[in-house]
């Protein structure tokens, strides 16, 4: 019987705001293991207005977020159909949307991310998955991280991975099971006080070098109650604005970025030797920040392992069109060993056309 082929299109927006990635691949699997290959895949930047309506989108009134729940959805279509017509796909079964998070408290049973599938939908003609978190919120989960099945299914070979974004997130597996959760903010902090320096990012640490360590920040950020707290957990910029932006007023940028790169890999590096992890796989933006990957190497034993920048740049739209192919499919594609929602399950909006 021959091996059934699912091609798919993942798209993510992460909360650094540095585009929307677009990642088309193939997917099959044999004797019940997955396999991919990416063919296709870029960043589209976002234009000055949508950043900043993104950017500014936890502000807005009711009606004012619904028309850009909207809009968003039909940029996604547009920007996904001219992606399909210049790589002239022909083949492909399903496109998974993440959107763009605006809110995410589960503690009061709710995860915002905008961009209307039924909108992408009618641009693109094609079947569609999207909101893959508020489900999981509403069996009592965190709805996050997500990523960690396709961790699990696609990246076996790897005792642990990850993510280095506007949060850092981590996925392994403990007593047989999948367990993940956000470790702490990276770029999402990162990003903000080098674009206040007029630099789009912190490009390996140059800004961050050039600055001092502030011993009493440091230790104010590392006491933070959530890195006491178990998993599950999961982190959103509503708690960077209440819990860290004000800890940083009254230091000079380049003191913070200095200082908050030292956070972020103690963090990271803490979290890798406390679970004895022999080695971990690292993708995300933040990957590519040399200074900050040879700090968290200084701090762990963990062997730390960069894969090609194509996996670095798109293994999270890689995965939400892996999960959007597992929800058609009607399969597990959230873990509550993950996220603490009641049972594993399948989850997303499916729009078949």
């Amino acid at each position: 019987m021959a091996t059934k082929h699912y091609f798919a299109i993942g798209l993510m927006s992460g909360t650094s705001l540095d585009g929307l990635d677009i990642c088309y691949s193939k997917f099959w699997k044999t004797d019940e293991h997955w396999s991919f290959e990416i063919l296709q895949a870029e960043t589209i930047s976002y234009s000055e207005t949508w950043e900043n309506q993104l950017r500014k989108a936890n502000e807005l009134n009711a009606p004012d977020l619904f028309q850009l729940n909207s809009d968003y959805g039909f940029l996604l279509g547009e920007l996904t159909k001219a992606f399909i017509s210049n790589h002239n796909i022909e083949n492909l079964d399903i496109i998974g949307s993440h959107g763009h998070t605006v809110y995410h408290q589960p503690q009061k049973n709710f995860t915002v991310q905008i961009g209307d599938g039924r909108a992408l939908q009618l641009l693109t003609k094609k079947n569609i998955v999207y909101d893959f978190r508020m489900q999981d919120v509403l069996l009592g989960g965190n709805g996050a991280p997500l990523v960690p099945i396709g961790d699990q299914l696609l990246f076996s070979d790897f005792e642990a991975c990850i993510n280095l974004g506007g949060f850092s997130n981590i996925s392994f597996k403990k007593e047989d099971k999948r367990i993940g959760y956000d470790i702490c903010p990276v770029n999402i902090v990162l990003n903000y006080f080098a674009q206040k320096q007029a630099y789009n990012f912190d490009k390996d640490g140059f800004l961050a070098k050039q600055g001092q360590i502030i011993p009493e920040l440091l230790q104010a950020l590392n006491q933070l109650g959530f890195y006491k707290k178990n998993a599950p957990k999961s982190l959103g910029y509503e708690w960077v604005e209440t819990e860290i932006f004000p800890l940083l007023k009254g230091y000079s940028d380049i003191d913070i970025l200095a200082t908050f790169t030292e956070h972020s890999a103690e963090q990271i590096a803490k979290n890798l030797t406390e679970n004895n992890i022999k080695n971990a796989l690292f993708t995300g933006g933040g990957t590519h920040n040399d200074y900050l990957i040879k700090k968290i190497k200084t701090k762990t034993k963990t062997q730390i392992e960069i894969p090609s920048k194509e996996i670095i740049d798109y293994k999270e739209a890689l995965i939400f069109a892996f999960m959007a192919v597992l929800k058609m499919n009607n399969h597990v594609n959230v873990l509550s060993s993950v996220t603490g929602s009641g049972h594993d399950h399948s989850s997303g909006i499916f729009l078949k056309y």
